[in-house]
C-alpha cells in the first residue's frame, strides 16, 4: 500500500512538473493538495510522512474523526467541501487553515461572528460555479464581485483567491472554459484593488484535467482518487448538503 501511494504521488508530481515546464511556469507556483475524502488515517499518514503535507477534506465529520490520528505529523489542512452554517463552530476546532468553499454571504457573516468570538482569523477562497450546473455549489460568476466586496469588510476573514470544481467532462475544451473563466474573474477582482483581498490562489483542476488547469493558471490542484485509489461512493455523496 505504501509503495503504491508514494508511486502515485510521484506520477502526479511528474505531471505537474512537466506541465509547468511546458507552459512556462515555475514548479513552486503549483501546490498539490491531497483530497482525502473517505481515505483512512493510515493511508494519509503515508503521504504526510513522505513530506506531502497539504490535505483537503470535504466533510466536517471526517475532519473531526481524523484530527487526532493525523495531529502527530505537521501538515496543513484545508476544507474543500460544502459548508453548512451549523457546522461552523465545529470546523474551527480542528486546525483548518483555509476554507476553499466559501460561496455565500450569510455563511461568511456567521463564520466571521464565530471567529470574533474565538479571536481567530481564517483564510478563505471563494468558490465559483464556473460550469453553471445546478448540481454544483459556488457563487454565480456574475455575482462574485459584490460577494467579494461584502466579505472583504468582515474583519476576521481573509480572501486569498478563488476555487472551482469545474465540469466533469471528457470534452477538454469545455473544461478549459471553466478554468479560463475563473482566471478572468481573478483578474477582474485584482483590478479593483479591494483592501485586504489577495488573489494569490486559483484552486482548480483534479487528476483528469490538472494539465489544463495549470496551463490556465492554477496554483492548487486537488487530487485524491489517482493517489489513494477509487472511492466507494459516487461524486454526489461529496457535494450534497449533508456534511
Amino acid at each position: 500500500m505504501e509503495h503504491e501511494i508514494l508511486q502515485n504521488i510521484t506520477e502526479i508530481n511528474s505531471r505537474i512538473e512537466e506541465s509547468c515546464k511546458k507552459y512556462g511556469r515555475e514548479r513552486g507556483e503549483v501546490k498539490l493538495l491531497l483530497a482525502t475524502k473517505t481515505v483512512p488515517v493510515e493511508k494519509i499518514k503515508i503521504a504526510l510522512k513522505a513530506g506531502h503535507t497539504l490535505i483537503g477534506e470535504n466533510k466536517v465529520q471526517e475532519v473531526k474523526e481524523k484530527y487526532e490520528g493525523l495531529s502527530e505529523i505537521p501538515h496543513e489542512s484545508h476544507f474543500i467541501g460544502h459548508l453548512q452554517t451549523n457546522k461552523i463552530k465545529e470546523i474551527l476546532k480542528y486546525g483548518i487553515s483555509c476554507i476553499q468553499s466559501l460561496d455565500r454571504l450569510d455563511l461568511a457573516i456567521k463564520l466571521n461572528d464565530r471567529l470574533v468570538f474565538e479571536n481567530k482569523i481564517i483564510d478563505v477562497l471563494i468558490q465559483v460555479n464556473t460550469s453553471n450546473e445546478d448540481s454544483k455549489f459556488g457563487i454565480a460568476p456574475e455575482e462574485l464581485v459584490p460577494l467579494v466586496v461584502a466579505i472583504s469588510k468582515l474583519e476576521r476573514i481573509q480572501i486569498r483567491g478563488l476555487m472551482t470544481i469545474g465540469l466533469f467532462s471528457t470534452d477538454h475544451e469545455k473544461v478549459r472554459e471553466c478554468f479560463q473563466l475563473l482566471r478572468t474573474l481573478k483578474e477582474e477582482v485584482e483590478e479593483l484593488q479591494i483592501p485586504g483581498v489577495e488573489m494569490r490562489e486559483l484552486s482548480m483542476g483534479m487528476s483528469g484535467d490538472l494539465e489544463i488547469a495549470i496551463e490556465e493558471g492554477a496554483t492548487i490542484v486537488r487530487v485524491g482518487t489517482a493517489i489513494f485509489g477509487k472511492r466507494v461512493y459516487p461524486d454526489s455523496y461529496y457535494w450534497n448538503e449533508n456534511n
